[in-house]
């Protein structure tokens, strides 16, 4: 639901490859013309690849988020305990619909 919180994103900063994240800090941002929102991150561990693409094309982010718009691969350190906090596709879907709801 990024596209329909930002609309078009316009600049996307996110953590350079080597970079150790942890999950549910704040490891970018995703900006529009209307709005900034932060990028959080799922799972904790080292960032190995990153999506240069964004860097001049981040509309992908918007167009295409589960392929060309993805942001950073990580290389998880706690994935087995950490993906017990992580919400299934049809959990993340209700949330965003509950969040999108109140704000409309």
């Amino acid at each position: 639901m990024l596209n329909k919180k930002l609309h078009e994103v316009v600049f996307v900063d996110f953590p350079s490859k080597g970079v150790n994240v942890k999950q549910g800090d704040s490891m970018g941002t995703a900006e529009s013309v209307k709005a900034v929102s932060e990028i959080f991150c799922p799972v904790s561990g080292q960032v190995v690849e990153r999506n240069n693409e964004l860097i001049l094309s981040p509309e992908l982010v918007n167009q295409d988020p589960y392929g060309k718009g993805w942001i950073v691969l990580i290389k998880p350190k706690n994935f087995e305990s950490e993906r017990k906090k992580l919400m299934t596709p049809k959990e993340y879907v209700e949330y965003i619909e509950k969040i999108f709801h109140k704000e409309h």
